[in-house]
């Protein structure tokens, strides 16, 4: 079952955010857009790359009102020796969800039972704490942070004209197309 138009489940988490442990729950994704990203584990080869990559977009992000996660099944404690250890990883100052009991794994279907970590899951969740967007991919194969701008973008676009819907490659400042009967068979 696809979780696009579902609602984020209830959770708590503890997090590294800033040089401070705090706590997280579903309530944090309300009121703003969030970009969720799951990643299989801390002190790990794919993982430092694409959080490094998030952290390059993360004021562009936060510039369109979206504030970023990323999560592992690893402990809030695991995220802070990281990010003291590691000069990709020390960059980061947008909240380090620790999962250890893999509650949010398996509420956003990601969780790799055998393994007991995350599947590179990206989720792009409305302020209304509905989830509009799902990427998925293998452990081997990393994210590109400026695709996430991308979706981002266009998710707010279509939220604020309703009656439209961004085709393939949309930017911003780009056509749109508005679904009727007249253009049934015209694309």
């Amino acid at each position: 079952m696809s979780l696009i138009g579902t609602e984020v489940k209830p959770f708590k988490a503890s997090a590294y955010h800033n040089g401070k442990f705090i706590d997280v729950t579903e309530a944090d994704f309300k009121g703003k857009w969030s970009v969720v990203c799951f990643y299989p584990a801390d002190f790990s080869f794919v993982c430092p790359t694409e959080l490094e990559d998030l952290q390059n977009n993360y004021e562009t992000l936060k510039s369109l009102g979206t504030e970023v996660y990323s999560v592992s099944t690893d402990t809030h404690y695991t995220h802070k020796a990281w990010h003291d250890s590691s000069q990709t990883i020390n960059k980061i100052t947008y909240t380090m969800i620790g999962d250890p009991s893999q509650t949010l794994t398996r509420n956003f279907d990601v969780l790799i039972e055998e393994q007991g970590l995350a599947n590179r899951g990206t989720f792009i969740i409305d302020p209304d704490g509905i989830i509009q967007a799902v990427e998925i991919n293998a452990g081997s194969i990393g994210r590109d942070a400026n695709t996430v701008v991308s979706k981002i973008k266009a998710a707010q676009y279509v939220r604020n004209n309703p009656g439209e819907v961004c085709p393939a490659k949309w930017k911003e400042g780009s056509s749109t197309l508005k679904p009727s009967l007249d253009l049934v068979g015209k694309i």
